[in-house]
């Protein structure tokens, strides 16, 4: 109310100068050009100018009030194009979570070719383009992205990467992999999907090489890092004990150039020790296969290493069932040891050792391996019989489903 007050006195204030101005002096204005004159007093002339600005003014506000109102009239207007965007892409990606892969492509390209943003747009119809099998439109929906938003290089990156494991491109994943890796290479997902990527190709050597870079920037959780390594370094000794075209003594080289390889602390894994001593065994080198799974199983006792230790064959049998006998005495009721020493008894020919052992192995653990071991000896010594039956109590163990023989 005061400021309602102030105004009016503030007019009456300039009307009565704006009066007594005019009371005093007319004023004179002149404007010639060519042909052209105007004359009339000043006050006249400003009184012109005032309501010339005045109709400027209306008719930018008409304007304004045209241009709101043909938002509503013609479909075509900004805010229009604007709502059909939004609501392309809201169909758009509600269609591909749900895998309407068909309507999910025609909707967020349209929402692509019109939005300012376009990314998720493009990378959703990519997707949905791969699942359709249209590989090379996915592939082209990703170029126009790049082209658009070519700061989003990363993004787009990864997601190409992601459709070629999709389609089974792995070298063309690969490259794509590498490439992101030497631009990024301490980002995460990129870290991951080539992880993911060395574990699909089997590529153990390139997964052993990675496994620092995923421990340094903590791309896993502990216990899933601890089980990859062992799953890579595993595999990739398995992979250099594998007999080759190559002559024996290279292949044994490149056997023990992987072992020395293995990190320390890994040296001492039942499944990675189990993995050099398969392969050395498998090279023809069955002693030091032998000394490997005696040193490791000193240093820990292991089911899968003392099973190994059984099978292979050492410089001195009877120093290898000597060594094993040792371990019986901690470990008197393990089936898998007793089935060890009836093997190593086997290869000493002490038949009655090998029995007792064999059996009482099967007392604490019907397997069917020790069924078999002691099958073949019974046979050997003339049981027919009782060897029959072992035969066939350890093929109804390998397989449950067959009907019990009366």
């Amino acid at each position: 109310m005061k400021r309602l007050a102030l105004v009016f006195i503030l007019l009456l204030a300039i009307a009565g100068f704006l009066g007594w101005a005019i009371s005093q002096s007319a004023g004179y204005v002149l404007i010639t050009y060519d042909q052209f004159r105007y004359e009339s007093s000043f006050w006249v002339f400003l009184a012109l100018v005032a309501c010339l600005w005045l109709v400027a003014m209306v008719v930018h506000w008409l304007l304004g009030l045209l241009q709101v109102s043909g938002a509503l009239v013609n479909p075509w207007s900004r805010r229009h194009r604007a709502r059909r965007v939004d609501k392309a892409s809201r169909r758009g990606l509600r269609e591909l979570a749900e895998g309407q892969w068909a309507p999910a492509l025609g909707h967020l390209q349209l929402a692509a070719e019109k939005d300012q943003q376009p990314l998720v747009h493009y990378l959703g119809a990519a997707r949905a383009a791969n699942e359709l099998g249209e590989y090379t439109q996915s592939d082209e929906l990703l170029q126009k992205a790049r082209e658009r938003e070519p700061e989003a290089a990363l993004a787009i990156g990864l997601t190409q990467a992601q459709l070629q494991i999709a389609r089974g491109q792995y070298v063309e994943a690969r490259a794509s992999l590498g490439e992101l890796q030497n631009d990024h290479p301490r980002h995460p997902y990129v870290l991951t999907l080539l992880q993911q990527l060395y574990v699909q190709l089997e590529d153990w050597s390139a997964l052993c090489r990675l496994l620092p870079e995923l421990r340094k920037h903590r791309v896993l959780p502990p216990a899933r890092l601890n089980e990859l390594e062992v799953l890579a370094w595993t595999a990739a000794v398995e992979q250099a004990g594998q007999p080759s075209e190559l002559p024996a003594e290279t292949s044994f080289e490149a056997l023990n150039q992987r072992w020395q390889t293995v990190p320390s602390a890994l040296r001492s894994e039942p499944l990675v020790v189990r993995a050099y001593a398969d392969g050395l065994a498998r090279l023809g080198a069955q002693v030091k296969a032998e000394e490997v799974l005696y040193t490791a199983i000193k240093r820990q006792f292991d089911d899968r290493l003392v099973e190994r230790y059984g099978r292979v064959q050492g410089r001195d049998p009877a120093r290898q069932l000597a060594h094993a006998e040792g371990w019986l005495k901690d470990h008197p009721q393990n089936p898998v040891l007793l089935l060890a020493l009836g093997r190593i008894s086997l290869r000493n020919e002490l038949w009655g050792k090998a029995r007792d052992y064999l059996e009482a192995s099967l007392r604490f653990d019907h397997r069917p391996e020790t069924c078999a071991e002691l099958a073949r000896l019974l046979a050997q010594l003339g049981d027919t019989e009782s060897s029959n039956r072992l035969f066939q109590q350890g093929v109804v163990l390998l397989d449950r489903n067959l009907p019990a023989t009366l």
